[in-house]
């Protein structure tokens, strides 16, 4: 089964806010380079996940793990998407779709994030 990944975020007006997200899609690809990894957006940034997912089945993917980048589960990710996916699943009844936690959630993210702050206040985590 061919899978693709789309990094789930949330958008923003400014184009140069996507830039950590596409760092993070090119991370993956160098170290997975025949794995299918997107970039998709909620609002305000194109594509949007519908439109991210087609492209991916289109090439092939069975499917398809959405991965939120996002720092918690809030109602995004409460509400909003789970209908999205749903929408989706209907409309490729052969493909699976997978909604991941946010990615803020995984302990390895946060132990990076505390790190950095203290890296950044000159002390270290112990």
């Amino acid at each position: 089964m061919t899978t693709a990944i789309i990094l789930f975020a949330h958008g923003a007006r400014d184009p140069e806010w996507a830039a950590p997200m596409r760092r993070v899609q090119a991370a993956i690809r160098s170290t997975a380079p025949a794995m299918s990894v997107e970039l998709a957006f909620l609002e305000f940034m194109t594509p949007d996940l519908p439109t991210c997912a087609a492209e991916a089945i289109a090439g092939g993917a069975r499917k398809v793990v959405v991965l939120p980048m996002f720092i918690a589960q809030g109602g995004h990710l409460k509400r909003e998407v789970p209908e999205m996916l749903a929408a989706m699943q209907a409309r490729w009844p052969t493909v699976e779709f997978v909604l991941d936690r946010a990615i803020g959630e995984e302990e390895s993210v946060v132990r990076a994030m505390a790190e950095a702050a203290l890296r950044k206040a000159g002390a270290a985590l112990a």
